[in-house]
């Protein structure tokens, strides 16, 4: 593993309340993954902080950006259990005084990454874990709230993501995600020449497609000015975002692809 200079990017900044992208900080065979922070009058939350491979640069771009130690971080989100998501929980239990917010069908699954922690701390640990219900919640952060919104199937079973309703930015997880080295800019500037990167992924990884709908209907009801996924790029402006919602909402995808010729006994 090599670790790189972190390079955080400013998504939102005003005097009480900023949210800041992380990406590109392992090289080697790791999928690239974006984590990201959010600060709100003092309060601190880490969304999708990944695993082992991101926890050492994720750790010294934070300690940079805040000037201050991680060990006051507030929250930890994790949007769904997949390893580059939240494998790395049980150093950030160990290293910080976190609470870690996560979906109730996942949270009684976290024991198993960080068994050492709760060998150690015991019933403690789970009063730290903060379950929420399958139709989101809002939550109070800082002086203001962030927004759990239910995202389930896209593309695990329990999925969530959080809207910050002060930036306006959507945390969407794997929703948007798109697979690829980033070149130039962070932001997708042309949605066609993007859409090669995204097509396969979701194709094969959101559950269908009247899901997709479900979800594009949902979002339509926010005020979303930008939408930062988990993997690659970020759409920024209305325009860029409905090209997104207009797409991924008449997508085919997940079980409508795989129907019923692919659960056959293999010839």
């Amino acid at each position: 593993m090599i670790i790189k200079t972190p390079k955080p990017i400013t998504l939102y900044k005003d005097e009480n309340h900023s949210c800041v992208l992380f990406y590109d900080l392992v090289a080697g065979h790791g999928v690239q993954a974006n984590q990201f922070m959010i600060i709100d009058n003092g309060q601190s939350m880490l969304i999708d902080p990944g695993g082992d491979l991101t926890y050492i640069p994720l750790t010294n771009a934070v300690n940079q950006f805040t000037n201050a130690s991680t060990r006051d971080l507030d929250y930890i989100f994790a949007s769904h259990q997949d390893p580059d998501i939240i494998s790395s929980i049980d150093r950030w239990l160990m290293n910080t005084n976190c609470q870690v917010i996560i979906s109730t069908l996942w949270g009684r699954f976290l024991p198993h990454l960080i068994s050492s922690f709760m060998g150690e701390h015991g019933a403690s640990s789970k009063a730290r874990v903060i379950e929420l219900p399958d139709s989101g919640q809002r939550m109070p952060f800082g002086k203001n709230e962030i927004i759990f919104l239910p995202a389930h199937f896209l593309h695990s079973v329990g999925n969530l993501q959080a809207y910050d309703p002060v930036s306006k930015i959507l945390f969407s997880g794997d929703m948007g995600a798109s697979i690829g080295e980033i070149k130039g800019s962070m932001l997708v500037k042309d949605f066609a020449a993007h859409l090669p990167l995204m097509q396969w992924f979701h194709e094969r990884y959101m559950g269908s497609g009247k899901v997709c709908e479900l979800w594009v209907n949902m979002i339509r009801t926010l005020d979303v000015q930008m939408i930062v996924p988990q993997h690659g790029k970020v759409f920024k402006g209305k325009k860029m975002i409905n090209q997104f919602l207009n797409w991924i909402e008449n997508l085919e995808c997940g079980i409508n692809l795989l129907g019923r010729k692919n659960f056959k006994v293999p010839d």
